[in-house]
Protein backbone atom coordinates (compact mmCIF):
# COMPACT_ATOMS: atom_id res chain seq x y z
CA UNK A 1 0.00 0.00 0.00
CA UNK A 2 1.20 3.51 -0.66
CA UNK A 3 0.21 7.00 0.29
CA UNK A 4 -1.54 8.82 -2.56
CA UNK A 5 -0.84 12.23 -1.03
CA UNK A 6 2.89 11.54 -0.74
CA UNK A 7 2.99 10.34 -4.34
CA UNK A 8 1.26 13.54 -5.50
CA UNK A 9 3.58 15.77 -3.48
CA UNK A 10 6.78 13.98 -4.46
CA UNK A 11 5.90 13.97 -8.12
CA UNK A 12 5.20 17.72 -8.04
CA UNK A 13 8.39 18.41 -6.07
CA UNK A 14 10.56 16.34 -8.39
CA UNK A 15 9.09 17.97 -11.48
CA UNK A 16 9.55 21.47 -10.08
CA UNK A 17 13.08 20.79 -8.79
CA UNK A 18 14.04 19.62 -12.27
CA UNK A 19 12.33 22.64 -13.86
CA UNK A 20 10.19 20.46 -16.12
CA UNK A 21 6.72 21.45 -17.28
CA UNK A 22 3.83 19.04 -17.06
CA UNK A 23 3.82 18.80 -20.85
CA UNK A 24 7.55 18.02 -20.99
CA UNK A 25 7.14 15.29 -18.40
CA UNK A 26 4.14 13.82 -20.19
CA UNK A 27 6.05 13.74 -23.48
CA UNK A 28 9.14 12.23 -21.86
CA UNK A 29 7.34 9.27 -20.33
CA UNK A 30 4.85 8.62 -23.12
CA UNK A 31 1.66 10.12 -21.71
CA UNK A 32 -0.84 11.65 -24.11
CA UNK A 33 -1.19 15.01 -22.39
CA UNK A 34 -0.20 17.17 -19.47
CA UNK A 35 -3.68 16.59 -18.03
CA UNK A 36 -2.58 13.14 -16.85
CA UNK A 37 0.37 14.63 -14.97
CA UNK A 38 -1.91 17.26 -13.46
CA UNK A 39 -4.31 14.56 -12.27
CA UNK A 40 -1.46 12.61 -10.66
CA UNK A 41 -0.17 15.74 -8.90
CA UNK A 42 -3.64 16.69 -7.68
CA UNK A 43 -4.46 13.17 -6.50
CA UNK A 44 -7.42 12.92 -8.87
CA UNK A 45 -6.01 9.84 -10.59
CA UNK A 46 -3.32 7.26 -9.91
CA UNK A 47 -0.63 6.34 -12.43
CA UNK A 48 -0.48 2.78 -13.72
CA UNK A 49 2.38 0.60 -12.53
CA UNK A 50 4.10 1.11 -15.90
CA UNK A 51 3.80 4.89 -15.50
CA UNK A 52 5.13 4.69 -11.93
CA UNK A 53 8.20 2.84 -13.19
CA UNK A 54 8.64 5.40 -15.99
CA UNK A 55 8.41 8.27 -13.48
CA UNK A 56 10.91 6.67 -11.10
CA UNK A 57 13.32 6.01 -13.99
CA UNK A 58 12.90 9.52 -15.38
CA UNK A 59 13.67 11.18 -12.05
CA UNK A 60 16.32 8.60 -11.04
CA UNK A 61 14.60 7.78 -7.76
CA UNK A 62 13.43 4.52 -6.27
CA UNK A 63 9.85 3.45 -6.75
CA UNK A 64 9.57 3.09 -2.97
CA UNK A 65 10.53 6.75 -2.56
CA UNK A 66 8.08 7.92 -5.20
CA UNK A 67 5.12 6.14 -3.60
CA UNK A 68 6.04 7.03 -0.01
CA UNK A 69 7.31 3.66 1.21
CA UNK A 70 10.76 5.14 1.84
CA UNK A 71 12.22 8.56 2.53
CA UNK A 72 15.44 7.62 0.72
CA UNK A 73 15.27 8.63 -2.95
CA UNK A 74 18.33 6.54 -3.86
CA UNK A 75 17.95 3.28 -5.71
CA UNK A 76 19.57 0.30 -4.03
Amino acid sequence: MFNKEILSNRLRELRQQNKISMQQLANSIGLKSKAAVSQFENGANLPSIDTLFALADFFHVSLDYLVGRSDDPQRH
